[in-house]
């Protein structure tokens, strides 16, 4: 059951102050995401859906959260790499009420174990960065590809990985790159 998970791991929570002030910036200059959070905010268009990210945990990445959040969204967060992870920021995004398992400098074994938290809040859209949360999700939870609605995915590494998944015919459903 989704509610018995971890709600978070970070590094520090006490960051949070810094981090609300890093994603302030950001959305003071990201205006075409803050028009679209407005919308979110008055017709709730994901309400109830469960996201699941795997995106370079900046303050930029934070704006985008916080609208899919907005947009009544439950959303799950881990680092896609553990090198440009702002722990301000993931920790200001668990006081938003994210579901945030990223930290900078993780070993590969808690990288994988961030990505697998994310998987257990039963995503139904996933948003990846190099397609690892995709291909874990295929591997691993292959039971959970039916209820899954769509993906994204933002890098040409990843497209290319999902394209051989989709040539092998495993890809279990659509993706938007």
């Amino acid at each position: 059951m989704v509610s018995s998970l971890p709600d978070f791991k970070v590094a520090n929570p006490d960051l949070a102050p810094e981090g609300q002030k890093l994603i302030e910036w950001a959305e003071a200059h990201m205006p075409v995401l803050m028009r679209i959070r407005k919308r979110f905010a008055r017709e709730k268009p994901l309400d109830g859906l469960r996201v699941g990210c795997c995106l370079h945990v900046t303050k930029e990445t934070a704006v985008l959260v916080r609208t899919l959040m907005a947009g009544g969204a439950d959303v799950a967060l881990c680092g896609s790499n553990p090198l440009s992870t702002n722990d301000a920021v993931a920790a200001a995004l668990v006081e938003d009420g994210a579901h945030v398992f990223a930290w900078r400098g993780q070993d590969r074994d808690e990288y994988y174990w961030c990505i697998r938290q994310v998987l257990k809040h039963e995503p139904r859209l996933v948003h990846d960065d190099g397609a690892d949360l995709i291909v874990t999700l295929h591997e691993e939870l292959s039971g959970a590809l039916k209820d899954m609605i769509c993906g994204f995915e933002e890098t040409t590494t990843g497209v290319l990985r999902l394209k051989a998944m989709e040539r092998d015919g495993i890809l279990a459903f659509p993706i938007i790159a």
